[in-house]
């Protein structure tokens, strides 16, 4: 958080102008206006974008030697802005904002798609028995869980006991309302074997939304009781609010609710259209490669726009804080890292 306070001491060392149509580097900030939905979409692009999991060590060590320099003001010559952004990228990608500590790769947001794309597919397997709903629904919110853990706001420190009881309470609720939703359908005399496998492929979207919330709130229960640290306009610490703590988590929790919605209905809609084909008539083999495909193609659209709904650090007006945070601040408003 304190490279978002270094713009008079990296005044010296100015990139070097470039013909780029980059913007001029600001460190620790966002590359792109987050005022605007299109300014955040193109920033968690960035942040998702799965080639950032390539990166080496080396060249991960590089990028925050890079940004160390320009803080420091000891840039060498002909650093581009260009080069200080993609370091940023880079930084932003692998590192916790909070902590300064690398993600585990499968739980980064960068690794959100590639890791969670064949467990998306395993949730919408047709014919689903009870064991593989179980299953499936099991290894949905442990994934979940770890990556709400690994991007919380980390601005306080959170006992092993709060992920353990999150993870508990989300796994419990995802698979109780996926079984009992498939055990009505099955009872359900009324629709015919067609209708009755169609509504069963809509059945992960309420149980995996509904448990998503439990798990961001069960996760991170912590930030409610203890506040998460907010900042003002230069990166200073004002202090530690309990409501910015519930903005973070609702809006956490509205994201994780839109986040499934394509995910979820989109594919069992395409691939209902697709299986009456002749291509797959034919070949019934291709049907879950191409439900791989479905997936991962609604999976790539709906993550950036589901994190695109609010920046990552969020902006809030200190009359709607604590008075002790009001006091301590002349800014009218302050900002606090939401998460992902």
């Amino acid at each position: 958080m304190a490279d978002t306070a270094t713009t008079t001491s990296a005044a010296a060392a100015s990139p070097a102008n470039a013909s780029t149509d980059a913007p001029p580097f600001q460190l620790g900030k966002p590359r792109f206006q987050q005022t605007s939905f299109y300014g955040r979409f193109r920033h968690f692009l960035d942040i998702i974008d799965p080639r950032t999991l390539f990166v080496t060590e080396k060249r991960l060590r590089e990028a925050v030697q890079l940004l160390e320099d320009y803080k420091h003001g000891t840039l060498r010559p002909g650093v581009t802005n260009e080069q200080l952004w993609s370091a940023q990228k880079i930084k932003q990608a692998i590192l916790h904002p909070d902590t300064n500590e690398k993600i585990f790769m499968p739980f980064r947001m960068s690794g959100y798609i590639p890791f969670g794309t064949p467990i998306v597919v395993g949730l919408l397997l047709p014919n689903q028995t009870l064991a593989s709903t179980v299953f499936w629904q099991w290894l949905n919110q442990s994934h979940n869980a770890c990556v709400n853990y690994a991007n919380r706001n980390a601005t306080k420190p959170s006992p092993a006991s709060k992920f353990i009881q999150g993870y508990l309470g989300a796994v419990i609720s995802a698979v109780s309302i996926a079984v009992g939703l498939n055990v009505l359908v099955q009872k359900a005399n009324k629709f015919t074997p067609a209708t009755r496998l169609l509504v069963q492929r809509f059945v992960p979207f309420p149980a995996v939304a509904s448990a998503n919330i439990c798990n961001v709130v069960l996760m991170r229960y912590g930030e409610l009781e203890e506040g998460i640290d907010v900042l003002d306009a230069d990166g200073n610490l004002v202090g530690s609010s309990k409501i910015a703590a519930r903005h973070a988590l609702l809006e956490t929790a509205l994201t994780r609710v839109v986040l499934p919605m394509p995910i979820l209905v989109l594919p069992p809609i395409v691939m209902s259209m697709l299986e009456k084909t002749a291509l797959l008539q034919a070949r019934p083999r291709l049907l879950l490669p191409v439900q791989s495909l479905v997936c991962l193609a609604a999976f790539g659209l709906a993550l950036p726009l589901a994190i695109s709904l609010f920046p990552q650090m969020s902006e809030i007006e200190t009359s709607q804080l604590e008075p002790e945070i009001a006091r301590a601040t002349s800014s009218r408003t302050v900002v606090y890292n939401k998460g992902l």
